[in-house]
């Protein structure tokens, strides 16, 4: 398979896990997530380039990118 960053990526944040630290906002180079009222949201999610930053440094595993991938 090949990872294309020109292919939509879907970015879940599983918010039972989440604590809220915001390591995964400050750490999106696209700017893709923002921190909500009590929570991370997808700001855009057509900016996301499946770096996987966000999900490398949720210390809590509470967020998943997948996607970008061509057969």
């Amino acid at each position: 398979f090949i990872v294309d960053q020109n292919l939509p990526w879907e970015i879940t944040i599983n918010s039972k896990w989440c604590k809220k630290c915001g390591l995964c906002v400050e750490f999106c180079p696209r700017q893709v997530l923002e921190m909500g009222d009590d929570a991370p949201v997808v700001k855009d999610a057509s900016r996301c380039i499946g770096c996987l930053l966000c999900e490398m440094h949720c210390p809590d595993f509470a967020i998943s990118v997948k996607g970008g991938v061509k057969e």
